[in-house]
């Protein structure tokens, strides 16, 4: 296993870790690290460049598209506040799920600014909850900024109020255009929406403004640094929102008996599969250091492995991941939608198989290559979540 040995000086004594111990010292840089790969030969990787391209070419052009699609649903929302037609719903379920697309290409970014308000959770807490809903759209107070108030916005929260009730459009449109229900929903429509576009500013005036220096400047190889403390982010994304979230937790795999009612975008049943594939197909770009707007790749985590000359039973470590997760995709795409996979079959064996695609990808991540990388796991397991 290769292993980054950091030379540290604390008072008199000359000491050699596998990491940081997060204390108050100045995170070394990556001409203070001593690396080596297998063989012995000396590496040098520069993390600074990692970032950047990561801040400059992934993340916050990725914020940005999503501002942008927010920015179309409240246009259609508009539209269809005004004009309660059935094209105009059609457009407006359109723009949620092209904005819903859109988000899973940021959702792994839970890191500083986006970390600060509980983006993830604020933005994508499903399922949602239909009966506080319902209090709250007969007239009960509410504070969408409350914590105890995310099961009632954001993305699900919309799917239930655009796709929750009656079993047409026809029949929807009719609801909305009564005074009273109609009124109460796109009342409480128009506050959702506003939460979830404020939220979003927030989070990229601040990438913009300030913490994208701050993070970049972060370069250096201890438990605070920002490579450290993002890799632990985005496996935790991949094991417990992605893995388990998406999957697992509806397929039953920790509650023993399947939870349909616990899949993504729960009333919009058809679209289960495609969030997940979206996800997925962006977790895997960022690992390529794929530049967001279709430019070249940069430094990424497999450049960083590539440079390690990271082995696996004499394969390189980065083309099993990359190969693991073309894999779990092939076996996803083959599913029918993840409601009708475990409605449907007792048990759900397909949707199984595909899952035991993705958790395969687990290890190769949280034990191969952060060990390559000399990187300590933070985080608790998400097994049993």
């Amino acid at each position: 296993m290769k292993r980054y040995w950091y030379f540290l000086i604390v008072g008199f004594l000359v000491l050699w870790a596998c990491s940081s111990d997060g204390s108050d010292e100045t995170p070394m840089t990556d001409d203070d690290i001593s690396v080596t790969d297998d063989d012995g030969t000396p590496v040098t990787f520069d993390r600074n460049a990692m970032l950047v391209n990561w801040a400059d070419n992934i993340i916050i052009p990725a914020y940005e598209a999503f501002e942008a699609e927010l920015v179309l649903l409240n246009t259609a929302f508009d539209s269809f506040s005004q004009d309660q037609s059935e094209i105009n719903l059609q457009a407006l379920r359109s723009a949620w799920l092209n904005a819903y697309t859109a988000w899973q290409s940021i959702s792994m970014f839970e890191i500083g600014p986006a970390e600060n308000i509980d983006f993830r959770l604020n933005m994508n807490s499903y399922p949602t909850n239909v009966e506080l809903i319902e209090d709250f759209l007969s007239g009960e107070n509410y504070d969408l900024t409350l914590p105890s108030n995310r099961v009632v916005k954001g993305f699900p929260a919309f799917d239930y109020l655009l796709n929750g009730w009656e079993s047409s459009d026809t029949a929807r449109i009719a609801v909305f255009q009564n005074e009273t229900r109609g009124g109460q929903v796109l009342s409480y429509m128009d506050d959702v929406l506003g939460n979830m576009t404020s939220l979003t500013a927030t989070v990229v005036e601040e990438w913009k403004d300030n913490y994208r220096d701050t993070f970049i400047s972060n370069d250096g190889a201890s438990a605070t640094a920002s490579v450290d403390l993002f890799v632990n982010d985005y496996i935790f994304y991949f094991e417990k929102f992605l893995r388990a979230g998406k999957m697992g937790i509806p397929l039953g795999i920790f509650s023993g008996s399947p939870l349909p009612d616990r899949i993504e975008a729960y009333y919009q049943e058809d679209v289960s599969k495609e969030l997940f594939v979206a996800a997925l197909d962006a977790f895997q770009n960022f690992f390529n250091g794929a530049a967001f707007n279709g430019g070249a790749s940069g430094s990424s985590l497999v450049s960083y492995l590539q440079d390690l000359n990271t082995l696996k039973d004499g394969e390189s470590l980065d083309q099993l991941i990359n190969t693991q997760i073309d894999v779990a995709r092939d076996a996803v795409n083959g599913l029918s939608t993840f409601k009708e996979e475990i409605e449907d079959n007792d048990p759900p064996t397909a949707m199984r198989s595909a899952y035991d695609e993705v958790q395969r990808l687990v290890p190769l991540l949280k034990v191969d290559m952060v060990s390559a990388m000399s990187i300590s796991i933070d985080f608790v397991d998400a097994d049993g979540d």
